[in-house]
């Protein structure tokens, strides 16, 4: 998905092509276009968080490499006194990277407190319709053929998808800068990178809703 889709552009239909949209339809289909700019979001933080994530884990194993060696000269009896100059650059640089991904993790966590309203939304819509036409819902779907209820489902599911995996990453950057062993850092960064919550079912059901919304051409 290469594209931005404008959530909140009306635009005039062309009434001998296709209806008006009533409001409902109006809202999920505004909707749809908002999950599919939340990912795409949400997928170019992953990114430089990952870049972020893995230039703190060389920071610590170049680290870990000079204080072996710095332990080393000192078991060899020889005097030690270059550490302080050295010692304060990587610190510096790992802290600033810390702070860095930190900053990511804010942008994500407030990317699924957004989702977590389109989620809400279409829930809302389903209750309304259910309040209207009782729990059968409407006669005719809104678009081309799911009945309401199937978007407040795929809703509901890349919601809960991005709300596990973002407690998976709020959980490697508590542990990512304090790892000492090289392996753990390695499934920290391979965890971040291909999130192994949000499945490839994930991206079909979005695909799915943008077909049936037309966003995408049948």
């Amino acid at each position: 998905m290469s594209h931005c889709f404008t959530a909140r552009s009306p635009g005039v239909a062309s009434s001998a092509r296709k209806p008006v949209l009533n409001n409902s339809a109006r809202k999920i289909k505004d909707n749809a276009a908002d999950w599919h700019n939340f990912i795409l979001k949400w997928d170019k933080l992953n990114d430089t968080g990952f870049t972020v994530a893995n230039n703190i884990v060389n920071i610590k194993i170049s680290k870990e490499t000079e204080n072996d060696a710095n332990l080393q000269v000192d078991c060899d009896g020889s005097s030690v006194t270059q550490k302080s100059a050295c010692a304060s650059e990587p610190h510096k640089e790992l802290e600033e990277c810390c702070t860095e991904l930190l900053g990511i993790m804010d942008k994500m966590t407030h990317l699924v407190s957004k989702m977590a309203k389109l989620s809400s939304t279409v829930k809302g819509i389903c209750v309304l319709e259910s309040f209207q036409h009782g729990e059968t819902g409407r006669d005719q779907p809104l678009f081309h053929t799911w009945p309401t209820k199937q978007f407040d489902e795929v809703s509901s599911k890349l919601a809960d998808a991005y709300q596990q995996e973002l407690r998976l990453k709020q959980a490697i950057v508590q542990e990512v800068a304090h790892s000492t062993e090289q392996d753990l850092a390695m499934v920290y960064l391979s965890a971040w990178l291909y999130q192994p919550y949000i499945e490839d079912s994930s991206k079909v059901l979005l695909e799915s809703m943008l077909l049936e919304t037309g966003h995408r051409p049948l």
